[in-house]
Parts: structure tokens; sequence; C-alpha cells
């Protein structure tokens, strides 16, 4: 997997490796009450199939900063971002915004454009014509560590 350090942000590109399959359990894990363990089923599964729909356009970035907690992205989580994507109202976005990139959620309303982070103590962003602003992707996915 390539990275490019940006900014906040630092760049991934998926390295999608044939046969690179971890092993599932397809009977699911109880959050519950337990269930009897002779029910799994060992099945395998690619996390890059999983997650990738068009590897051309996909790419990896980890969260820096507290902006998006109230999403559940928080510092560190990688992000799984598809550039193929439309952007549209209420999508999580990762930005170019006057030099950096961010990772905000998409507010488009009569014309306008706004960054709404995901935690009160972060100012909602007004995108104008004097910033510099690209919408570099849209977040389809986040992998934490627990």
């Amino acid at each position: 997997m390539a990275s490019d350090k940006s900014g906040s942000l630092t760049f991934f590109t998926p390295e999608i490796i044939e046969g690179a399959a971890a092993q599932l359990f397809d009977a699911g894990i109880s959050a519950g009450f337990p269930s009897p363990a002779e029910d799994l089923h060992e099945q395998h599964l690619s996390l890059d199939e999983e997650l990738v729909k068009n590897k051309e356009t996909t790419f990896y970035a980890r969260v820096s900063g507290q902006s998006m907690i109230g999403a559940g992205l928080d510092d560190n989580d990688l992000l799984v971002i598809d550039r193929s994507l439309e952007p549209v109202n209420n999508k999580i976005a990762v930005c170019f915004l006057d030099g950096e990139f961010t990772v905000k959620r998409l507010r488009v309303s009569d014309g306008e454009v706004w960054l709404q982070p995901e935690n009160p103590s972060y100012p909602i962003i007004n995108i104008t014509e004097d910033n510099n602003f690209l919408i570099w992707g849209i977040v389809t996915n986040v992998i934490k560590k627990v």
C-alpha cells in the first residue's frame, strides 16, 4: 500500500492481492446471549473486495483530529474514500480547502455549500467563491481499532 502525507490526512492507495482473504465465520457472533459454536461455518473474506468497489478511484486516509467524532470518525481511524461517487447533501466528504485536506459532512442548500463538523467545538464552514475548494472524494467506510 503506497502512502502520501498531505496536510492533516495521510493517503494510501489500495493494493488488492489475489487470494489474500481472512477467515469468516458466517453465523454471526452474538452481541447478546452466547450462541452454540457448532453453528459456525467457515468461509473466506477479502476486506478489499468488501470495501473497495472501484480500485482506480478508491483511496484510504487516516483521520487526524476530533472534528468528526459525532459521526464516529475518531483520531487515527482509517477512511475508505471513493473519488467516483457523486457528492450530495449529507454525505461525508474529504475536501481540499485553501491548501489543506479536511473531512466534513456536506451541506448543500440553495446553491450554497457548507462543511459541517460533527463536534460542536468546531465551526461550520461556509464555502464561498473566495475559497480554493474541491470535493476530493466521498467516505464510504471507516476502519477502527478497538
